[in-house]
């Protein structure tokens, strides 16, 4: 297997995920980038509850494949939507969103994305408490999800 890159678990560091770019505890652990010609670059994140991402731009999209938890993403001017144990969220190229754990809940996700001259993802602003907040109300109206 001289051609097969395998990384053992717990080969791979886990490192807090910095401040500026997420509000809350995040860690992030497996991070890997694939060897050119690929692009693809991929870890797992986890959220304590009420964690987040900060506004986020992928300009090739990002793919969210969702192992544990329940959270809350939003792509720019539209609502904002549950996330749970299962599903697979795509946020398309270039446009601007943000995820992370509801206020009760943990949330832990495989992302993945390709980089586009170097640039895998840009953080911009942090999701105000005002903005997160709405998620709230989200789930408050529908205690049945």
């Amino acid at each position: 297997m001289e051609n097969v890159k395998i990384h053992k678990a717990g080969s791979l560091p886990n490192i807090k995920a910095p401040e500026i770019s997420f509000t809350g505890e995040v860690l992030i652990s497996n991070y890997f980038e694939c060897e050119n010609p690929s692009k693809l670059i991929g870890a797992t994140v986890f959220f304590k509850p009420g964690s987040r991402t900060s506004w986020k731009i992928n300009p090739l999209g990002q793919t969210l494949i969702i192992i544990g938890g329940i959270g809350l993403a939003q792509c720019e001017d539209e609502e904002i939507f549950e996330i749970k144990a299962s599903d697979i969220v795509q946020f398309p190229e270039g446009k601007r969103h943000w995820d992370g754990a509801t206020p009760n809940q943990t949330l832990t996700y495989i992302a993945i994305h390709e980089s586009k001259d170097g640039n895998a993802v840009r953080f911009l602003e942090k999701v105000t408490d005002e903005e997160y907040s709405k998620g709230h109300t989200l789930l408050n109206q529908n205690p049945n999800k």
